[in-house]
């Protein structure tokens, strides 16, 4: 079967970023142009993407006549709201109001951000649909093998309703692919990529991405830095006593936001440029 046929519900995760933007104009070429009745695109927006990022949402939508539900996360009933481009959160509110809710910040080995954001928040959107099982595409290419093994030998708890399906993979997709259709359309997501990697894609400083690439994204824009400092001196505040400070961080074995910001304005290194970055849900 073609990877990109959609036979039954379908949701296709649309990460904001060139390589799951590829994979859905490829399911939409293959169904004609048109995204078929059984299927949505779903972008997940956390209020920490680069507004680079929601622009070319909204392109892709625009140029090739796709709906795409722009979803956030809440804590209130039914647990996600519908936005737009216009509306959408641009300061964190979700990521903000997540961590309000949960009382600790997320970390490499509690993901909270990615299952309450994103996977949860495009579940409970689809379940208001009437869906009760679908598959779901995600933008993950051949020549990103370790995540492509991780997600299917290890399928997360959260997706138990759900089939992943790897369209790009099964397709032997590469970023060479992916670059060069993206190099010869007349829109395209501006932010820097280097390797195959968008530095500043998804979350801006997230925390699973390198230090290397914190620090350097935070040289670009110092500003970047100041709504993940302040959560981090929220957290201390508020969630625990000051002999559990440390755990008041998005990562136990790095520095903090704020000192991050200092190592960059005196343009020191500190991280190992060869460091990798930690997969996730979240792809290109």
């Amino acid at each position: 079967m073609n990877p990109y046929k959609i036979d039954s519900p379908t949701s296709i995760s649309f990460s904001g970023g060139r390589t799951s933007g590829y994979m859905l104009w490829q399911v939409l070429q293959f169904h004609g142009g048109k995204l078929p009745d059984d299927a949505l695109v779903c972008f997940a927006n956390t209020g920490r993407e680069d507004e680079a990022t929601l622009e070319f949402v909204r392109d892709c939508g625009k140029h090739w006549g796709v709906p795409i539900a722009w979803l956030e996360y809440s804590p209130e009933a039914p647990g996600y709201k519908v936005v737009d481009f216009d509306s959408a959160s641009r300061n964190g509110e979700p990521f903000m109001a997540m961590i309000q809710k949960e009382r600790y910040l997320p970390n490499p080995m509690q993901r909270i951000c990615t299952s309450r954001l994103k996977i949860r928040t495009m579940h409970k959107y689809q379940r208001s649909l009437g869906w009760k099982e679908w598959d779901q595409m995600v933008g993950i290419r051949a020549d990103e093998q370790r995540r492509v093994v991780k997600l299917r030998n290890r399928p997360s708890p959260e997706t138990k309703d759900e089939v992943t399906r790897l369209p790009l993979a099964d397709a032997g997709i590469t970023v060479g692919h992916v670059n060069a259709f993206w190099d010869a359309q007349p829109f395209n997501l501006d932010l820097t990529t280097v390797n195959g990697r968008t530095l500043a894609g998804n979350c801006d400083l997230c925390f699973l991405k390198p230090g290397a690439q914190i620090q350097s994204l935070i040289q670009e824009k110092p500003e970047r830095a100041i709504w993940w400092a302040g959560v981090e001196k929220y957290a201390q505040e508020n969630f625990w006593d000051k002999k559990h400070e440390r755990a008041c961080l998005f990562r136990m074995d790095r520095p903090s936001y704020v000192q991050m910001s200092k190592f960059a304005a005196e343009q020191r290194d500190m991280f190992d440029a060869n460091e990798e970055g930690i997969s996730c849900f979240c792809g290109d």
